[in-house]
């Protein structure tokens, strides 16, 4: 059984220049290690973030920036802050 996560769209706003692949990249990387050692218990509901995750760390860095977000999405799946 896998889990289909659906982003419309990000928009990053005091960031500056971001290399929103290497986000994207560090995103994926570090939700499925969060769902791996974490799993969610899903019962085929639909869960919308949108106002929910919490405010993300000033950085510079897409890496940070890409583990923070997956960070913030997995504690909305969880219902447990990270």
């Amino acid at each position: 059984m896998g889990v289909n996560i659906e982003i419309g769209e990000l928009s990053f706003t005091g960031f500056g220049r971001l290399n929103t692949e290497r986000v994207a990249e560090s995103f994926q990387r570090e939700l499925t290690r969060l769902l791996t050692e974490h799993p969610v218990r899903f019962t085929g509901r639909e869960i919308d973030l949108v106002g929910g995750v919490p405010p993300l760390p000033p950085t510079r860095s897409a890496r940070r920036l890409g583990q923070a977000l997956a960070r913030a999405v997995h504690s909305g799946l969880t219902g447990v802050a990270p």
